[in-house]
C-alpha cells in the first residue's frame, strides 16, 4: 500500500482533471445502471397493456445510451490529458534525479536497466494512474449501484443473486496478492533483455569484429526465455484466477434463473422486475471482469513503481550545500591536501596525495596503469568526493563551492573521446551553446580539425552518429579537444588527449594546446614523452602516491621508475605512427 500512496501523490497536480474524470465516469455508470430498469419497466408496459408507454421509455433509453456515449468520450479526453501530464512529471522527475546523482552511482549502472525504468515501468504507472484507478472505481461502484437496485426491486433474490460476491472478492485478493511478486519478477527480467540488447548495439564494432554474432543471439535467447518463462508463471496464473472471476457470478445468475423464474410463475415477481433482475446480472460480469483487469494493472504498476522509486530513493551523495558560493575568482590555483580515495570501500587507489599547482602552470602525470592517475584529475572537478583529505581549488574547498560553479571552470578531455548525436558544431560548442561560428572555427583549427571538418559532407553542420562513432578514433579527440578550449575553463584537463592521433598530427597539435594552455592551470595523464615535454612540471605517481616531482632531466636521473617510463616511451615511439594508422582504419570499417 505504500507504493500505491505514493504513486497517487503524482496525481496531486491533476486534481480537479481526477475529480472531472471520476464525475463523468460515475454519471456514465449512472446511465448504465438506468437502462435495465427502464427496460424491465418497457416488458411490463407490454404485458400491462401500456403500450402507449412503448415509444417515451424507449426514447428515454435512446437518451440514456447517447448520454453514455457523450460522458465517455469527454471521459475519456480528460483522463487521457490526466495520464499524460503523469507521464510528462514522471519522465521529468526521473530524468532530473539521475542528472544529480553523482558519478558513482552509473559506475555500478546498466545503461539499459535505467533505460527500462524510464519507458517500460514508467508506461505502466502512466496506464494505471491514468485509466486503472478510474476502471477500479467505476467498476467497484457499477457493482455496488447494481446491488442496491437489485436489493430494492426483490431483496431475497437480491440477497441469493450476490450469494457468489464474496467468493469472487476473496478469489481477486488471492489473485492479487499471487500475482503481484510475478509481476515485479517479469518486469526484471525485461529490465534485463533491454540492457542486454542495449549493450550488443552499442558494442557492435566489437561483435562483428571478433564473428561473435552467433554468441550474442544465444545470450539474447537466454535473456528472452527467462522473460518467457517468467510470463508464463503469470499467464498461468490469469488463466486460472480470470476465467474463475468470469464464472462465479454466473452462479448467481443460476440462482436468478432458477428462483426468479418460479416466482414469475407463481405471478409473486413481475416478468419486468424479472427482466431487469436479469439484466443487472448480465451487466455485473463487465465490471467483475473489468475489475479484474485492472487489479493486475495495478499490480503491474506497484512492480513497476518499486523499481522506479529504488531509483528516486537513492539520494545524491554528491551536491551543492544549502550555503554553496560561487567559485571565487582565481588563477586556478589547485592544492591537493593528504588525499585518499577509495571507491565504494575496495583497495585506495589514492593514498595520502598531496600536491600543490600554482595558477598557469602546466603539469604532466605519468605513471604505471593503475597509478590513480585518472582518479587524481576526476576529484578536481568532484566527480567523486576523496575518503579522507580535501581538494582546495583557488583556496576554497570544492565541497563548499556550487557544483555548477566549480565544473564550468573545468573542461575535460578523456582519451575515449564522448561525442553526442549531434552537428560537429553542436558538439564543439556544447559547454558554450551561445559560441559565434568564427568562435568555434577557432577553436576547431587550434585543435587541429578544421582541415577534415571541412572535408565532411555538411562541414561543421554535418551530424555524427551515436557516440561519434561516424568518425575515426582520432578526428573525435580533436574535435573533444576543441570542445574542451571553447568551453575555456579556468583548468584544463587532458587525460591521454593525444592517444589517437598520429605523430604529425600531434606536432600540430601542440602548438594548438601550447596557445590554449596559455595562463591556464593544466594538467596532463599522459604516457606519451612528447605529450609530457608541454609540462612545466612532471609528477611521477605509482600505486595511488605521489613518488616524485622535478623536470624531465633531474627525473632521469634520480628517478628510476620515470627513468623506465621515458625508455619504454622511446621503444613504443618507434612503433606508434604504424599502430594508430591500423586502428584509424579500423575504427572505419
Amino acid at each position: 500500500m505504500g507504493t500505491i500512496r505514493r504513486l497517487l501523490a503524482f496525481l496531486r497536480p491533476y486534481r480537479r482533471g481526477l475529480i472531472g474524470s471520476l464525475a463523468l465516469a460515475w454519471a456514465a455508470m449512472g446511465m448504465t445502471v438506468l437502462i435495465p430498469w427502464l427496460v424491465g419497466e418497457s416488458v411490463n408496459a407490454i404485458n400491462d397493456e401500456h403500450r402507449d408507454q412503448l415509444l417515451p421509455l424507449a426514447l428515454v433509453i435512446l437518451g440514456a445510451g447517447l448520454l453514455r456515449v457523450v460522458l465517455t468520450v469527454f471521459r475519456r479526453l480528460i483522463a487521457g490529458k490526466v495520464s499524460l501530464g503523469v507521464e510528462y512529471d514522471l519522465r521529468q522527475r526521473f530524468y532530473t534525479h539521475l542528472q544529480e546523482l553523482e558519478l558513482g552511482f552509473f559506475d555500478g549502472q546498466q545503461t539499459g536497466q535505467l533505460m527500462s525504468r524510464a519507458t517500460v515501468d514508467l508506461q505502466a504507472i502512466r496506464f494505471f494512474l491514468g485509466y486503472g484507478l478510474i476502471w477500479i472505481t467505476q467498476s467497484a461502484l457499477t457493482i455496488l449501484f447494481a446491488a442496491a437496485v437489485m436489493i430494492a426491486l426483490n431483496p431475497i433474490l437480491a440477497v441469493l443473486a450476490l450469494l457468489p460476491m464474496p467468493f469472487l472478492i476473496a478469489t481477486a485478493t488471492r489473485y492479487s496478492r499471487r500475482n503481484r511478486p510475478a509481476q515485479q519478477e517479469i518486469q526484471q527480467r525485461v529490465a534485463e533483455l533491454t540492457a542486454g540488447a542495449e549493450e550488443s548495439v552499442s558494442g557492435i564494432r566489437i561483435v562483428k569484429a571478433f564473428a561473435r554474432e552467433r554468441h550474442m543471439l544465444e545470450r539474447f535467447k537466454g535473456s528472452v526465455d527467462r522473460v518467457f518463462q517468467q510470463s508464463m508463471i503469470s499467464n498461468r496464473l490469469n488463466s486460472f484466477y480470470t476465467p474463475l472471476m468470469g464464472f462465479l457470478p454466473n452462479i448467481g445468475l443460476a440462482i436468478v434463473l432458477l428462483v426468479g423464474g418460479r416466482q414469475v410463475a407463481n405471478g409473486s415477481l413481475q416478468v419486468g422486475e424479472f427482466t431487469a433482475f436479469y439484466a443487472y446480472l448480465v451487466m455485473l460480469t463487465g465490471p467483475v471482469r473489468a475489475l479484474g483487469m485492472s487489479l493486475s494493472m495495478a499490480q503491474r504498476a506497484v512492480a513497476s513503481g518499486n523499481r522506479f522509486f529504488e531509483i528516486l530513493d537513492r539520494k545524491p551523495v554528491m551536491s551543492s550545500p544549502p550555503d554553496a558560493r560561487e567559485l571565487p575568482e582565481g588563477g586556478g590555483r589547485v592544492a591537493v591536501e593528504n588525499v585518499t580515495l577509495r571507491y565504494d570501500g575496495a583497495r585506495a587507489s589514492l593514498s595520502d596525495v598531496s600536491l600543490e599547482v600554482e595558477p598557469g602552470r602546466t603539469v604532466a602525470l605519468v605513471g604505471p596503469t593503475g597509478s590513480g592517475k585518472t582518479s587524481l584529475v576526476a576529484l578536481l572537478a568532484r566527480l567523486y568526493d576523496p575518503s579522507e583529505g580535501r581538494i582546495l581549488v583557488d583556496g576554497v574547498d570544492v565541497r563548499d563551492v556550487d557544483l555548477h560553479s566549480l565544473r564550468s571552470q573545468i573542461a575535460f578531455v578523456a582519451d575515449d573521446s564522448f561525442l553526442f548525436s549531434d552537428t560537429v558544431a553542436g558538439n564543439i560548442a556544447y559547454a558554450n551553446p551561445g559560441a559565434r561560428p568564427e568562435e568555434i572555427e577557432l577553436a576547431a583549427r587550434r585543435a587541429q580539425a578544421h582541415e577534415f571538418i571541412s572535408e565532411l559532407s555538411d562541414g561543421y553542420e554535418t551530424i555524427v552518429g551515436e557516440r561519434g562513432l561516424t568518425l575515426s578514433g582520432g578526428q573525435r579527440q580533436r574535435v573533444a579537444i576543441a570542445r574542451a578550449l571553447l568551453a575555456a575553463p579556468r583548468i584544463l584537463i587532458l587525460d591521454d588527449a593525444t592517444s589517437s592521433v598520429d605523430a604529425s598530427t600531434e606536432a600540430k597539435l601542440k602548438l594548438g594546446l601550447q596557445e590554449a594552455m596559455e595562463g591556464r592551470t593544466t594538467f596532463i595523464v599522459a604516457h606519451r614523452l612528447s605529450t609530457v615535454s608541454l609540462a612545466d612540471e612532471i609528477v611521477v605517481m605509482d600505486e595511488g602516491r605521489v613518488v616524485d616531482r622535478g623536470g624531465h632531466e633531474e627525473l632521469l636521473e634520480r628517478c628510476p621508475l620515470y627513468a623506465e617510463i621515458a625508455e619504454k616511451g622511446l621503444q613504443d615511439a618507434v612503433y606508434l605512427q604504424r599502430d594508430l594508422e591500423g586502428r584509424e582504419e579500423l575504427a572505419r570499417l
